[in-house]
């Protein structure tokens, strides 16, 4: 009974080997109609044009792994390429998906035509290829997109956190949005790269635009100061809007001789003073700055 089944299974492998041989054009003319109508005729229509050659090159990977005995590790690496670029040009997972699967119903109508039981077996055969597949070209895809999610996630995190200079031997960090463990470490790492490479020895974090102050916040900052202190540098936190300093009275929370401001024109005028520079007023409305010297 064994060997029989074996026959069969083998007799409907030949004759779908042979479909795909006898109707290949047909075959792909069909498959492109499938792949290119998930999309609705809207949207992503620039990659139609390579959509056709990608087909015809995952067709042949098939065909040549029939006379591989099965092995299917060169399209596997085709659609692991195709998930990631369809990934990235914002294609939706159904529409990436329906260029695996759209095959077997390109295939089924041929099958369908031939009426031959081998041709039958052979498609239940294919159909559970096709499924295997399909749910690898799904699993690169997630995996492509999830990578694409944490660039840009960090992308953005290096654009909230900017380090600017503002004076000579002057900078700053405004800080808008929630501080967490991962943006704090981000703080950190391009403070001390802006206090190395411009020699900076006074740091101003601007904490105006953080909605609330907690414990862990809190602590995050303590960290950033201490880092550059440990560069050499003194820091003066501003932004200490009166909800926040009652939060932090509240929560007990101490800052110890790290020097606070409410605004950052307070917090500018502090670190020249600590500088170094003097202001001087000149006329009615003109205020000058001149260097201290010695």
């Amino acid at each position: 009974m064994g060997v029989a089944l074996s026959v069969h299974a083998d007799a409907g492998r030949r004759r779908i080997e042979e479909l795909f041989q006898e109707h290949e054009a047909r075959i792909l003319k069909r498959w492109l109609e499938i792949a290119r109508s998930s999309t609705g005729g809207t949207g992503n229509q620039a990659d139609h044009g390579g959509l056709a050659d990608q087909l015809r090159e995952l067709y042949q990977a098939l065909r040549q792994s029939f006379g591989d005995s099965g092995d299917l590790s060169d399209l596997r690496g085709l659609l692991a390429e195709l998930s990631r670029n369809r990934a990235r040009q914002g294609f939706t997972p159904t529409e990436t998906a329906t260029v695996v699967f759209g095959l077997k119903e390109a295939l089924y109508e041929i099958v369908e035509e031939d009426g031959s039981p081998e041709a039958v077996r052979g498609f239940i055969w294919f159909s559970r290829v096709i499924d295997d597949l399909g749910l690898f070209t799904m699993e690169s895809y997630a995996a492509a997109r999830e990578k694409i999610i944490i660039d840009q996630a960090e992308q953005l995190l290096e654009l909230s956190t900017p380090v600017v200079k503002l004076w000579e031997g002057i900078v700053a960090v405004p800080l808008v949005g929630t501080l967490d463990s991962a943006r704090t470490q981000v703080v950190m790492e391009k403070l001390l790269q802006t206090l190395v490479d411009t020699g900076s020895e006074h740091a101003v974090i601007d904490i105006t635009g953080v909605p609330a102050v907690d414990t862990e916040v809190a602590q995050h900052l303590l960290k950033t100061v201490v880092a550059a202190r440990l560069m050499g540098a003194e820091c003066v936190i501003s932004g200490i809007r009166p909800q926040i300093a009652h939060t932090i009275v509240t929560l007990g929370i101490e800052f110890g001789d790290i020097v606070t401001k409410a605004t950052l024109a307070d917090a500018l005028a502090h670190t020249l003073r600590a500088s170094g520079v003097k202001f001087v007023k000149g006329g009615e409305s003109r205020i000058a700055v001149r260097t201290v010297e010695g």
